[in-house]
């Protein structure tokens, strides 16, 4: 290829790219491959095989990731900012790390991992705060070839060790306690009793944070004393391409959590690569993406993404409305922010204290705003346009998924036009098709199917840890030859994409498939209604009917009128033939700790099942079912 498409910048870049990635593939991607350190080159770019499922990129190559997230970056940037770490009391101090303190840092926390026995191919679980150690945990597993298992750490103790003895982790790294908005959390009293539940940890090594009072035990090892004893230089062990980074746990249809796999070589190429494009990095930009290492946003985002890119990053400890809603809006204003990641489900909760308070901030420092977690409906894409970029900046609405390991669809910010509840096109060297129930390819430019990927990309899942068959159940039997993404989506004819719910969120009425993100981005134009969640039930003439739950500023004085208001707005955007069937008005919605919506849960209940829920023990507020039953319509 005549130019490595490291970073696009024009719109002509992005349909050469296209094309050159489509035509050849390998070529495309070796020339991205080859701007990184390796110890030593690959032999081979890519060996696939979806039936199997056996993807491999970059075979045999060797490096350490964290060469190239940090070592590299200190001959020229060692004294520029890798991270600043804003606190939760915005009056608390902010700390702040070069790449060179980063290094240290890093080989400090690498040198302790050593020695309590930590070695090459070891599970290490993480179960932190969002302080700047989290990062360094995961960098120094990485740079002795462990493997980290990071769980967001307001996960309960039964998910905790759930997830502890499916990877049968050797170590915990966690700390005494937690801050979050106005709330405290004990940490380490939580792991004491997710130890009841383990068997294979041989070390909990914490970090003394709030100074609180936790149970301990002989397992116990205080970071500050162990780092006494360490020195602060460490030669990053070597790693194989296709050696597993991470696990990333995903809750399952089934309750039962999957252990992501991803591995070292294909994810940091495609990390760096989708950071780049997606948000047109420029040097000296400050990047900020709200979401928590505890997920993959905040894997590929916050930890590997911009620092292999060499960018600095804002990490917040924090929460959107504490002390107040104006939180955000301090912080992009404070550090100067460029570019801003963040979610629909956070968006519409600012949204509720109007309009009236990011008016107060200029924000003149941003550049790129993004959503990611779930299609952002039309009223916050619009508000967030408005009153956050200013209109001046391209909304990237990213489509992408823990399994991916980094965004596949999405307008690159500022190049060809973005169109609002559009994710937008797929990034150069992703091959997205529209598939028929039946499988086969929709050739038609505008049409509406099952989203595939039909060719494999260097980030994507390797298995489910432990279990490589649900891997190939869940991603690759149901369409032979692809990766089957579980959603499904709207092409329009200039290539632009749609995503429109999970297929199981597809809901089949009298022979019309209706997609829920957009009927609830209906019921949501209601001016009472902050957020909504639709969901099938079994209807004698219809097949499926559609129940909404439906949560607004404050429960309508007269609900029915507020249900034909709804009925009305739906029937004028969509038609009748959404229009709901039942209306739930509720004060809470059944959500994982990263905002996603637990559909199943809704769908059961509107089944009308009363009890056999899976685990909710890892809901933001288990409590939401129970009020949920009570309301049933």
């Amino acid at each position: 290829m005549s130019k490595p498409f490291y970073q696009i910048n024009t719109e002509s870049e992005y349909e050469r790219a296209c094309q050159g990635a489509i035509e050849q593939p390998e070529e495309f991607w070796e020339s991205i491959a080859e701007t990184f350190h390796w110890r030593k080159k690959w032999n081979q770019v890519v060996s696939w095989n979806f039936e199997e499922p056996d993807v491999k990129w970059f075979l045999n190559g060797k490096l350490n990731i964290t060469e190239n997230c940090i070592d590299r970056h200190l001959k020229d940037k060692a004294d520029q900012l890798a991270i600043i770490w804003e606190p939760n009391e915005p009056s608390a101090e902010v700390r702040k790390y070069t790449y060179a303190e980063l290094h240290r840092e890093v080989n400090r926390f690498a040198n302790v991992l050593v020695k309590n026995n930590i070695q090459k191919g070891d599970r290490v679980c993480i179960y932190l705060p969002m302080i700047p150690e989290a990062v360094f945990a995961m960098l120094a597993c990485a740079r002795v070839g462990a493997i980290h298992s990071v769980v967001f750490a307001g996960f309960s103790s039964r998910a905790l060790a759930d997830r502890v003895e499916d990877a049968q982790a050797k170590m915990i790294i966690t700390s005494d306690g937690l801050l979050r908005g106005d709330k405290k959390m004990l940490l380490r009293n939580i792991v004491a009793e997710a130890l009841e539940m383990c068997s294979s940890v041989e070390t909990v090594l914490t970090i003394r944070y709030t100074g609180d009072v936790v149970k301990t035990n002989h397992l116990d090892k205080w970071y500050h004393d162990e780092l006494k004893s360490v020195s602060a230089e460490f030669h990053a062990v070597e790693t194989d391409s296709e050696d597993p980074l991470f696990i990333l746990y995903t809750s399952g249809s089934t309750g039962k959590p999957k252990g992501v796999v991803h591995t070292c070589g294909g994810y940091m190429v495609y990390a760096d690569y989708s950071f780049r494009n997606v948000f047109q990095y420029e040097e000296h930009d400050i990047f900020w993406c709200t979401a928590d290492v505890g997920w993959v946003t905040g894997h590929s985002y916050i930890t590997y993404g911009p620092l292999l890119a060499g960018a600095t990053c804002v990490i917040f400890e924090g929460v959107p409305n504490y002390p107040d809603t104006a939180r955000f809006w301090q912080v992009i204003e404070k550090h100067r922010v460029t570019q801003f990641y963040t979610a629909p489900t956070a968006i519409r909760a600012l949204m509720v204290s109007g309009s009236e308070i990011p008016k107060r901030f200029k924000m003149d420092s941003l550049k790129v705003i993004g959503s990611v977690g779930e299609p952002i409906n039309l009223e916050a894409w619009q508000w967030y346009s408005d009153y956050v970029g200013k209109g001046n900046c391209p909304v990237v609405d990213t489509w992408w998924q823990t399994e991916t390991g980094g965004i596949m669809i999405s307008n690159l910010g500022g190049i060809g036009k973005h169109i609002p509840t559009f994710a937008g096109k797929p990034l150069p060297g992703i091959q997205p098709v529209l598939l028929t129930s039946e499988g086969k390819e929709i050739a038609e430019k505008s049409a509406e199917g099952l989203l595939a990927i039909k060719y494999p990309w260097p980030s994507m899942i390797r298995t489910t840890y432990g279990d490589h068959e649900r891997c190939r159940q869940t991603y690759f039997s149901a369409y032979h030859g692809y990766y089957f993404t579980g959603d499904g989506a709207r092409r329009d004819e200039q290539g632009m994409y749609r995503i429109i719910g999970r297929v199981d969120d597809v809901i089949n009425v009298s022979g019309h498939r209706l997609g829920t993100a957009e009927i609830e981005n209906a019921i949501n134009e209601h001016d009472l209604v902050i957020e909504s969640a639709v969901v099938s039930y079994p209807h004698d003439i219809k097949g499926q009917g559609i129940y909404a739950y439906v949560i607004c500023d404050k429960l309508p004085a007269d609900e029915e009128k507020a249900r034909k208001e709804i009925h009305f707005i739906v029937e004028s955007i969509i038609g009748k033939i959404a229009r709901p069937d039942k209306i739930q008005f509720v004060t809470g919605l059944p959500k994982t700790r990263s905002g996603k919506i637990m559909r199943r849960i809704l769908r059961k209940i509107a089944e009308g099942s009363t009890s056999d829920f899976g685990d909710i023990s890892t809901l933001l507020d288990p409590g939401v079912v129970e009020s949920i039953l009570k309301g049933k319509i």
